[in-house]
């Protein structure tokens, strides 16, 4: 029998089967793509945000379509080309020819080579080709800055918008040709249209002509490159003081981009005579002609202008780009509108004048959000599966019409918390489904001082636990769905008339009825989750019903990034009580890589401190290098439903405005912020650290200074961020306080970010930035800058200062008994006052060695003009470095404003000259006693008689008073600051 001529054939059955194996295996290879995308529009359409999910895949399908069909297409037509002109007669070397069998298989699959290498390379070039869908919206819906650049005069909307665009299209049209004249070579070697038989091998005029004008049309693109390089010299990073096109890049990099653009078109000439030309030397000299030229004008005489000229001259040479430089940062991150104010930093107003700025020392925080996340977690946290995050957060609200800041958080469902039984997955998921309210305490306000409670003081006063809570933090909706710890799906929603099944309290259950969720009323939608978690129960368990939805995607910030993934969203979103909701407020960064000139900084970097290690604030999968930052968007998302809002905060950001026209709709006008949302939002963390870092370099006005360095600040390290005294390397974080406006004596409480800045390599104040977030002066930065000649110290040498004294070293040792308590420094906060700094921290300690152990305030450290205070209360520290003056009263609301009080040492109040009244002698004599008592237990660190004293003391100042007819003061609130 004679062997089979040709291919074999495939039965009908065979190609059926061949079919749908092939339809499975593609089932399986993209069923998890189309389940996931599935989930997707589902969870898009429950937050009402899915015309920004069609955008983005939209653009996507055409980016792919639009890749695929240039590559695909370009190689198919190369393909043919290449085919369609080979050689008719191809000389065999031999039998064992490994060419000559390649082109037999070829020939005889003909059609799957011709179509199925093109599809293969458009399919992975369309897959490539979509991700950078931001640049393609970028470019179509550009607004114009109405700014325009120093070197060329275009607006930088170019650089922005387009210069990105053209660079993505540009370097997909090199990928193409180079493809394309990749699978020509092959197809024509294959074909026999180049042989490297004989002495010089032999190429076809066919093979020559398409590999030339392949050629040609790379160098073409090439000389389009450098015209687009011009352009992005203003992002050149020559220069390792400053972003910019340095007097290099313009005296001779910009010039020899020219000379190479028209040297290109040259080149790409010869390559197109070279069709009509039998040979390849012209095409080779132009090319070895641009070569050169790329080496000689383009890298070594910038070089040698560098290095002979520019270098022994830079000062003078650099002065115009660093000028632009300082220009363009200080647009690019809002540094150019800071209200700049003289200090001296030395005060000498008297201790009264001092404690008179009420607005600053009625409000000096003592508790730190850093410090007492577990003492909130052990007195509030009610239930295990409760929790509340490693750092609150701190916010401010009116209560009896005084402003207070208070320290914030939610009472989160924490699902790392549940243990044994209810780590079954109906109680995980169907039963354990939310948390329960906000934890809230006044930041300057403590029970009572540590040895006034027999060591049950020096904690936080919750709102919760006061009879009544102000009507700023009344919340009708307590229970949170959405939050930080939640890392897992729920399912709610029960049959109407059932009985709820959701923990609510230990005697109550409840059903959820919000909007949030995706529904499970249908069999497809519960199979698609079963598959999407891996979970049968989800298709099988019977309480879910018609009413049942899922609930996923419930990180704040997650859900504000999925809806507006054009934005880099701060690290910090935080809680508040708003209108009476519950809301987490989450802000957005719009961003630019490339501002003309404009520093590129690293956010990541930036935005790095003590309480922010690693990456810092910013989302790690964000974090890149920016030379443009502004908060042009405020998000909401409610705790309860889930709901997310987006307004536009600052609507004159041509970037936000770009993004509102891709996505219409989709970001509300700042029209529509409530002024009870307003009067929450904070001044964000991240874009403050980023400024005040480029302000240690930018607030110099001159191109010499800043050449120089001679007048550059620091950001200060941490002074004790371990409790240990000893200082970190990572910059101190910036605080929120609520103090009087700096440089306005007399005017009230605002809510603002502050930092202390220091000299470089010098640990002197340098100056001190502010960022008001109070409604009407939001964002109004004002810089305390002290003489260059200040020896103000800063935060270490403060820490020093008081870590050192020997009382408080004395002090520490006692607090810490021998080792069976630890103690731990606060934030140590720098408060301008009456034309001085006054620098206040708090010291917690916190029991060793045991299970249950949390944070207590123990003292207070105070330093103003080389003076040290320590003692349990605030007031008490006050009194020691500012004697002589009436004590401050804490802005406490509610509480009427007192006398003032004889600051100093306690001293027993003298009986009335002449008096007869033994009950007067006799209470005058129980004070002095007690007072004696008192101070001998402050020197033994007896916390139990210094109960006993203080209670004695108390008794017997109200006997004298009793006893001269004074009426007794009645039972005083928690009192604030101890």
């Amino acid at each position: 029998m004679r062997p089979p001529v040709g291919a074999p054939t495939l039965s009908r059955r065979t190609r059926i089967l061949l079919v749908i194996a092939g339809l499975l295996v593609l089932l399986l290879l993209g069923g998890s793509r189309l389940i996931n995308f599935y989930v997707d529009w589902l969870w898009f359409g429950e937050v009402g945000y899915r015309g920004v999910f069609a955008t983005v895949l939209f653009t996507q399908i055409v980016q792919f379509l639009v890749g695929a069909l240039l590559i695909g297409g370009l190689v198919a037509l190369s393909l043919w080309i290449a085919y369609r002109t080979r050689p008719v007669f191809v000389p065999v070397s031999g039998p064992e020819d490994p060419i000559a069998r390649y082109r037999t298989v070829i020939i005889q699959r003909l059609r799957l080579f011709g179509i199925g290498i093109p599809v293969v390379i458009g399919v992975i070039a369309g897959l490539a080709a979509q991700g950078d869908w931001q640049t393609v919206q970028q470019f179509l819906n550009s607004t114009r800055f109405g700014i325009a650049d120093p070197e060329f005069g275009i607006d930088i909307s170019f650089y922005a918008f387009q210069l990105p665009f053209l660079r993505y299209v540009l370097d997909w049209m090199f990928v193409a040709v180079a493809i394309a004249f990749v699978v020509s070579l092959i197809t024509h070697y294959i074909f026999g249209g180049i042989r490297l038989t004989g002495r010089a091998g032999q190429v076809s005029s066919a093979a020559r002509a398409q590999l030339a004008i392949l050629a040609g049309v790379f160098v073409l693109l090439k000389a389009a490159a450098y015209y687009l390089d011009r352009y992005e010299l203003l992002f050149s990073n020559r220069s390792p003081l400053f972003t910019g096109a340095t007097y290099t890049d313009l005296n001779a990099v910009m010039p020899a981009k020219l000379i190479l653009l028209f040297i290109s078109i040259i080149c790409a000439a010869a390559f197109f005579a070279a069709v009509f030309r039998r040979n390849l030397q012209l095409p080779a000299i132009a090319t070895v002609l641009l070569v050169l030229s790329s080496v000689l004008i383009g890298a070594a005489w910038p070089q040698v202008l560098q290095q002979f000229s520019v270098a022994p001259n830079a000062q003078q040479r650099e002065a115009l780009s660093i000028e632009r430089n300082i220009a363009a940062t200080r647009d690019a991150f809002g540094l150019n509108k800071i209200n700049e104010v003289p200090y001296s930093g030395v005060s000498d107003a008297t201790p009264s004048q001092v404690r008179a700025e009420t607005a600053t020392m009625s409000n000096i925080r003592l508790l730190d959000p850093a410090k007492v996340e577990r003492t909130f977690t052990q007195r509030q946290q009610l239930r295990a599966f409760y929790g509340f995050p490693s750092q609150l957060d701190i916010d401010r609200y009116e209560v009896n019409g005084q402003m207070q800041d208070f320290i914030v958080a939610l009472r989160e469902l924490d699902t790392s918390g549940l243990s044994g039984n209810q780590t079954e997955w109906i109680n995980q998921h169907l039963v354990y489904t939310h948390g329960n309210g906000i934890v809230t305490a006044q930041a300057n306000e403590i029970n009572a001082a540590l040895e006034d409670s027999g060591g049950q003081g020096g904690l936080p006063v919750f709102t919760s636990d006061k009879p009544d809570i102000p009507e700023s933090l009344r919340v009708q909706e307590p229970r949170t769905y959405y939050g930080e710890l939640i890392d897992t799906y729920s399912i709610v929603g029960a049959p109407d008339g059932s009985a709820p099944t959701e923990y609510d309290t230990d005697t109550e259950r409840y059903t959820y009825a919000g909007r949030g969720g995706v529904p499970l009323d249908n069999i497809v939608n519960r199979l698609v989750f079963a598959l999407f978690y891996g979970e049968r129960n989800i298709l099988f368990n019977s309480s879910i019903n018609e009413n049942s939805k899922i609930m996923y995607v419930r990180d704040p910030a997650d859900r504000v990034q999925a809806v507006a993934p054009w934005l880099t969203l701060d690290g910090d979103p935080y809680p508040a009580v708003v209108d009476g909701r519950i809301t987490w407020i989450v802000d957005g960064y719009t961003t630019l890589e490339n501002y003309p000139y404009a520093n590129r900084t690293p956010l990541g970097e930036s935005t790095t401190d003590a309480l922010q290690p690693g990456q810092g604030g910013v989302r790690p999968e964000l974090d890149r290098d920016v030379s443009y930052l502004r908060n042009s968007v405020k998000a909401t998302v409610d705790a309860y439903d889930g709901t997310v809002t987006l307004y536009a905060f600052d609507e004159s950001d041509p970037v936000l405005q770009t993004w509102m026209k891709t996505f219409p709709g989709t970001v509300k006008p700042a029209s529509e912020i409530s002024p009870g949302l307003r009067s929450h939002f904070r001044y964000p963390e991240d874009q403050f650290k980023v400024q005040r870092e480029l302000l240690t370099r930018y607030h110099v006005d001159t191109p010499g200074d800043f050449f120089n360095n001679v007048s550059f600040w620091n950001v200060p390290s941490d002074p004790s961020p371990q409790g240990t005294g000893s200082g970190s390397a990572l910059p101190q974080p910036p605080y929120y306080i609520l103090a009087g406006t700096p440089a306005q004596p007399g005017s009230p409480p605002s809510f603002q970010l502050t930092s202390a800045l220091v000299f470089q390599e010098r640990e002197f104040l340098s100056a001190y930035l502010s960022v008001s977030s109070d409604p009407d002066t939001y964002g109004q930065m004002t810089l305390l800058r002290l003489p260059d000649n200040t020896t103000t110290q800063g935060p270490q040498l403060v820490q020093s200062a008081l870590v050192s004294s020997p009382e408080v070293s004395e002090q520490i040792g006692l607090l810490s008994r021998n080792g069976q308590s630890t103690v731990d420094y606060g934030n140590l906060l720098t408060l301008p006052v009456a034309g001085g700094l006054l620098f206040v921290e708090p010291v917690y300690i916190e029991r060793a060695n045991q299970e249950v152990s949390y944070p207590q305030l123990a003292r207070v450290l105070v330093f103003y003009q080389g003076r040290v205070g320590f003692d349990a209360t605030l007031a008490g520290a006050l009194d020691q470095v500012l004697p002589g003056a009436g004590a401050v009263v804490p802005n406490v609301p509610g509480q009427q404003p007192q006398a003032p009080a004889q600051a100093g040492t306690p001293a027993a109040p003298a009986a009335p000259p002449g008096t007869s009244n033994p009950q007067v002698a006799t209470a005058a004599a129980a004070i002095q006693q007690a007072i004696v008592d008192l101070r001998a237990a402050n020197q033994t660190g007896d916390f139990a008689a210094q109960g006993r004293a203080l209670a004695a003391l108390d008794a017997a100042v109200k006997e004298f008073q009793q006893a001269n007819g004074q009426a007794p003061p009645a039972s005083a609130p928690p009192a604030p600051g101890g």
